[in-house]
């Protein structure tokens, strides 16, 4: 999916902290609070970091898709999840011989992909391949799907590959498919420039109520699977963009594309960033002001049907050598409760959206996130419970 979440996808605001519980116990610990005193973010919790929080998404980001050979078998799976929530809490505490200035704000996020998850039960949530979309059929084989996702991000670059490789040795050397390092502009809260210059990361779920209905798996009161519940649905979407070809459009061309003035990301139906896309006003001479095939147009969810998507999106650039330019692109990182709320909007936006044209994909996966853990409640135990 493009630089799509302009309108509906979206990184949530939420503090840290929030009190929705999808399971029984306190939804904030003494240790998350001397967490957010500290300026780090609790890996512990009803939910894994690196969804919801931190709100601000660290600058930094480094992805790595791995194969896990032999661990449909659950005695092979189980203790290898539970080995790496151990290391991830080891590597955000207070200390650490990976990293000796300290985990500062460093998030791990870890997902199951639908080969994993479908061996559990085909039923669950996640075990579901993403299909094919517009452009999928030249991705490299080894960046379609994967069996693992990590996710890392925090504020020190230096600091994400100590701790993919410490992660990585918890593993025993398990086979990487690949791996990148991403980035973001500044930006408060959820939003940022994109690559093209354009806010991006606008209209966001809000609040634990919103994120509760369009996020997380719901609890078995809500009638969710409770294997799964504090989980959530991630899309990834490696986007190379063709940001050389879209700075030679007209800023008022470039504007059209996207549904929004590039000065402050307000809607060009009017108003200011925050302000609800006017699907339905138009020019005096009848013309839309928010073009039929712009971005915010194709995107938004009134014509999906769906919900909405909690994003986290990140940029990144490989170096130019010799004839090779190199890439420049985004990395589509979105949570959401069904995978077909992705899975619908991106098919329109292939059919409609103008913005897709500048855009090529070159990775494409769908990993379940398993719900929170803590000490006494391992990494992926739940899905066995």
């Amino acid at each position: 999916m493009g630089v799509a979440a302009t309108v509906s996808g979206a990184t949530a605001a939420g503090a840290l902290g929030d009190e929705t519980s999808y399971r029984h116990g306190p939804a904030r610990s003494d240790r998350e609070g001397a967490a957010a005193s500290s300026g780090g973010v609790e890996p512990a919790g009803m939910t894994q970091a690196g969804v919801d929080r931190p709100g601000t998404p660290q600058r930094f980001g480094l992805l790595a898709v791995l194969d896990l050979p032999g661990a449909t078998d659950r005695r092979a799976l189980e203790p290898r999840l539970a080995a790496l929530g151990a290391t991830i809490l080891s590597l955000t505490g207070e200390s650490s011989d990976v990293l000796p200035d300290g985990a500062g704000d460093l998030t791990v996020t870890v997902g199951l992909g639908p080969r994993l998850v479908g061996a559990i039960d085909p039923g669950l949530a996640g075990a579901t391949a993403l299909p094919r979309f517009a452009g999928d059929d030249s991705i490299e084989a080894h960046r379609i799907g994967g069996d693992l996702l990590l996710a890392l991000h925090g504020s020190d670059p230096v600091a994400l590959p100590l701790a993919l490789r410490e992660l990585r040795a918890t593993l025993d050397g398990t086979p990487l498919r690949w791996s990148e390092a991403c980035f973001r502009g500044p930006g408060v809260g959820t939003v940022t420039r994109n690559p093209f210059g354009f806010h991006d990361g606008i209209a966001v779920p809000r609040d634990s109520e919103k994120l509760a209905r369009e996020v997380w798996l719901p609890p078995e009161e809500d009638g969710g699977d409770p294997r799964v519940a504090g989980g959530t649905i991630c899309v990834l979407r490696r986007l190379v963009l063709d940001t050389e070809r879209f700075a030679h459009l007209e800023p008022s061309d470039q504007e059209a594309v996207m549904g929004r003035r590039r000065s402050d990301g307000a809607p060009l139906s009017g108003g200011t960033m925050f302000d609800d896309v006017d699907l339905r006003a138009k020019t005096p001479t009848g013309e839309y002001l928010v073009p039929a095939r712009s971005h915010a147009r194709a995107a938004h969810p009134s014509f999906t049907g769906s919900g909405l998507m909690l994003r986290r999106g990140y940029a990144f650039a490989t170096p130019t050598t010799g004839d090779d330019p190199g890439e420049t692109g985004l990395f589509f990182i979105a949570f959401q409760r069904e995978l077909d709320t992705f899975v619908r909007t991106q098919h329109r936006l292939d059919e409609t959206d103008a913005l897709m044209q500048f855009a090529r994909p070159t990775a494409s996966a769908t990993f379940l996130v398993l719900p929170g853990f803590d000490e006494n409640q391992p990494l992926g135990s739940t899905l066995y419970e």
